[in-house]
C-alpha cells in the first residue's frame, strides 16, 4: 500500500491519493445520513421560531 502511485504515476509514499478517494467514495453517503436527520432539525428550528413569534406576540400586546 505503501508504493501506491498518483495519477500522473508519481510515487506517493503516504498513501493519501488513495485515502483521499476513499474519503470522496464515502462523502454521498455521509451527505445523504446528513440530509435525512436534517427533518428533525428544521423541524426544531421552525417551531423555536415559532415560539419566539409567540412571546413577541404576547409581549407587545401586553405592553400596548
Amino acid at each position: 500500500m505503501a508504493n501506491t502511485q498518483g495519477p500522473q504515476g508519481n510515487h506517493d509514499p503516504a498513501g493519501s491519493t488513495q485515502m483521499f478517494r476513499a474519503f470522496v467514495d464515502e462523502a454521498p453517503q455521509g451527505r445523504q445520513a446528513a440530509s435525512t436527520g436534517g427533518g428533525p432539525r428544521v423541524g426544531l428550528i421552525i417551531g423555536v421560531v415559532l415560539a419566539v413569534a409567540v412571546v413577541a406576540a404576547v409581549a407587545w400586546l401586553a405592553l400596548k
